[in-house]
């Protein structure tokens, strides 16, 4: 966000407490993004050599970083892919997990994830663009079609999915019913 302000380039941002998102959002972007999330302590080193096998370099490693992680980057580091910002990132996403409760990484993570074209980050924003909606009203269907956009929010639309992000929507929703214990993590405190 701050580079597009520095830039000049046009940011939308509107920060909401979790209480005001629908409960279905952050269990299918759990599923989508980290079904560890609840599990592991900010980093999951298993995903992230998997990741790396998978890939000949950096740059192309998908997959491999937490919501933490991804919220220690957006908060803290620079876009793009290099050794230098994964070797920053994982000691800052362990000090968050150390810091603040995975519900509150989780709060973070929903509001400043860039989540659509000419600078839509978070999911207030979000909502309203595609659904034309406030968070807090998305049904389980419209939250898990965000959450299938969130690995490419430019390239891929939740106000006019294509049949890949109608697919994922439907995974993502579906693991997301199946899957109670998610809401325990997202509801806890601590």
């Amino acid at each position: 966000m701050v580079w597009r302000w520095l830039t000049g380039r046009r940011v939308e941002r509107m920060a909401v407490p979790l209480e005001r998102i629908a409960p279905a959002l952050p269990l299918a972007v759990i599923v989508a993004e980290d079904g560890g999330f609840c599990r592991h302590h900010g980093v999951d080193l298993g995903a992230m050599r998997e990741a790396l096998l998978e890939a000949d370099d950096i740059s192309e490693a998908r997959g491999g970083s937490t919501i933490t992680q991804q919220t220690a980057k957006n908060l803290f580091l620079w876009p793009g892919r290099s050794f230098v910002r994964k070797a920053l990132e994982i000691p800052l996403a362990l000090w968050l997990d150390l810091v603040l409760p995975k519900r509150r990484v989780l709060e973070i993570y929903l509001n400043i994830v860039e989540w659509g074209p000419n600078g839509r980050f978070g999911a207030e924003a979000a909502s309203r663009w595609a659904f034309g909606t406030p968070a807090r009203d998305l049904t389980p269907p419209e939250a898990a079609e965000l959450a299938a956009i969130l690995p490419n929010p430019v390239q891929r639309s939740a106000r006019a999915p294509n049949l890949l992000v109608r697919r994922l929507a439907g995974l993502y929703e579906y693991r997301s019913a199946a899957h109670p214990a998610l809401a325990a993590c997202v509801r806890a405190p601590h």
